[in-house]
């Protein structure tokens, strides 16, 4: 096995930070470029083509979940999951909104869903996929609800704010512990760590590494991730960042959830975000922080998360989304 000294390894990080930031991130072609369905027919013809999308071998539990009342409704809800993860980590809490009256739309994100848990498929993520993906699930919610919601966890949180900055027909934008940075990492390391990972060669990195495949958790999710693709969702995230600081974000409303016992994102970046946002419309964002004490993990949504408290961040989640306490 290749071996390296940790002095070298240091080294080798410093020059390749120095290099990577002589780099521009690229955002240019992560603009919107809306295509609102124009009925709810059309809404079902274009989610029968999101399903065929990147089209391995899915898992059972990796496809799109739609629940819907057969007919556009005043409520619409899009739920972005996680990185790695499937449909199926929003499946029971859209089943809430379902009850409540909403058309549920739960889309299988780009290169997820797959049966092979060692995600091959994940290097291929790009920017513009995601951007292209937020753009057409809300095209699809228009048709679907007079009012439309987007939620997203994690890496479906930055998408949403995408959605929120870029897409003035999102009434309603939820961004669940987004990861805009890698936890504690200083802010100044993030321009470089984007063009580090975009410019490295590709690698697999197992969430847990002394567990691998054998990790705990829910049986759809992958079990690492690609660094690359890792790269990509940081070069959207810095985007509505950069887009924030000089433009009002176009949502109706955005709620932005944080857990302070997060250990996975980065709480500089995401008051970054905050602050931009703020600086154009302060009455527009809300913010909610579930408390240290709750001791929740960062995949505060799956049921199938070890230790998971579900029973007390859905109701929280439901009255704070709907603006009603639920019962």
């Amino acid at each position: 096995m290749f071996k390296i000294s940790v002095k070298k390894l240091i080294w080798i990080s410093v020059i390749g930070i120095a290099l990577s930031r002589l780099y521009s991130v690229n955002t240019q072609t992560l603009f919107s470029r809306p295509r609102p369905a124009k009925s709810y027919q059309e809404s079902l013809q274009r989610i029968e083509k999101l399903k065929n999308l990147n089209s391995r071998e899915l898992a059972p539990t990796g496809q799109l979940i739609f629940m819907n009342h057969g007919k556009k409704v005043n409520e619409a809800i899009v739920f972005f999951h996680g990185f790695t993860n499937s449909p199926r980590q929003f499946k029971a809490l859209g089943e809430e909104f379902y009850k409540l009256g909403y058309n549920v739309l739960i889309p299988r994100l780009p290169r997820h869903g797959h049966k092979d848990r060692m995600a091959p498929d994940l290097g291929y993520l790009t920017a513009e996929e995601l951007k292209a993906f937020c753009d057409e699930s809300v095209d699809i919610a228009r048709g679907l609800g007079e009012r439309v919601t987007v939620v997203g966890l994690s890496m479906g949180g930055v998408m949403t704010g995408w959605a929120a900055q870029f897409r003035n027909d999102v009434d309603q934008a939820v961004l669940i512990a987004p990861n805009f940075g890698t936890y504690v990492a200083p802010e100044i390391f993030l321009k470089p760590t984007i063009n580090l990972l975009l410019i490295l060669p590709d690698r697999f990195v197992w969430w847990n590494p002394l567990e691998k495949a054998q990790m705990k958790g829910p049986e759809s999710a992958y079990y690492g991730f690609s660094a690359r693709a890792l790269g990509e969702i940081r070069r959207l995230g810095w985007h509505i960042q950069a887009e924030g600081g000089k433009h009002q974000p176009s949502a109706g409303a955005i709620i932005i959830i944080t857990n302070a016992n997060d250990k996975a994102v980065n709480r500089k970046s995401i008051k970054t975000v905050k602050r931009n946002w703020r600086s154009h419309d302060p009455h527009k964002i809300r913010h909610y922080e579930f408390p240290k004490n709750l001791q929740l993990g960062h995949d505060l949504i799956d049921p199938e998360q070890p230790d998971q408290k579900i029973h007390l961040v859905y109701p929280k989640l439901l009255t704070l989304i709907t603006g009603k306490e639920i019962l």
